[in-house]
């Protein structure tokens, strides 16, 4: 009985242990499987930021390869024999300060040029392109139709934004026209006003005048 209850833990666990190395021979085979690889693969190729960072900071440190301590002793070789201790902290310091330099100037431009959001767009158009049906743009071999393809689209846009702004000021020179006809009625008017007032303080005056000469002959004054 002791040899059969043994043989069967002996089993089971065979079987626990058989079971445990198919599932890892199927995760193993899960990340294996074509699918898999392209799904990584479309992932690497949509971080498009990450991959301009990579290449900047290979960029980067082929260029400070190149700005070796050999190289800088060979440039300033009699402080090099003087003190080489020296001379090796002041290469790292060097090294330092210029790639944090290149650094800050990298970012600078990201930022001013807006990288990220520019990736993020390619990103969109992609995924975008990917869902349009229709077949995308191919040079046809000739560069002058080529270019007319390319450029009339944004003429036309121009032209467009040319007409409507023509409309506008159109529209905006007829309102000031109006204006302008409008005050220069005004001013017509009150020129008319001002003239009937003064014919008619002209005529009061010389009405007044006759009254008072009639009242008051000038022969009486003589007298």
């Amino acid at each position: 009985m002791e040899d059969q209850d043994g043989s069967g833990q002996n089993e089971e666990e065979k079987q626990k242990e058989s079971d445990s190395t198919e599932k890892r021979t199927d995760a193993v085979a899960t990340v294996d499987e074509p699918g898999f690889k392209a799904a990584e693969e479309t992932a690497a190729r949509y971080s498009r930021l990450k991959l301009f960072d990579k290449v900047i900071q290979k960029s980067l440190n082929k260029f400070i390869e190149h700005a070796s301590f050999k190289v800088f002793a060979s440039t300033f070789r009699p402080l090099y024999k003087k003190n080489v201790k020296r001379m090796e902290e002041i290469h790292k310091h060097f090294t330092e300060m210029l790639q944090k330099s290149i650094q800050e100037d990298i970012m600078k431009l990201m930022e001013e040029g807006k990288f990220e959001s520019k990736f993020n767009e390619l990103d969109k158009l992609e995924i975008k392109a990917k869902d349009n049906p229709d077949p995308a743009w191919r040079p046809s071999g000739v560069p002058e139709q080529d270019i007319c393809s390319f450029l009339m689209p944004y003429y036309q846009k121009q032209e467009a934004y040319m007409k409507l702004e023509l409309k506008r000021i159109q529209a905006e020179n007829a309102a000031l026209a109006e204006r302008v006809r409008a005050g220069r009625e005004g001013i017509a008017q009150t020129e008319h006003r001002i003239s009937t007032g003064v014919d008619e303080w002209k005529a009061t005056v010389t009405e007044f005048e006759r009254l008072a000469s009639s009242f008051c002959p000038a022969h009486i004054f003589d007298e």
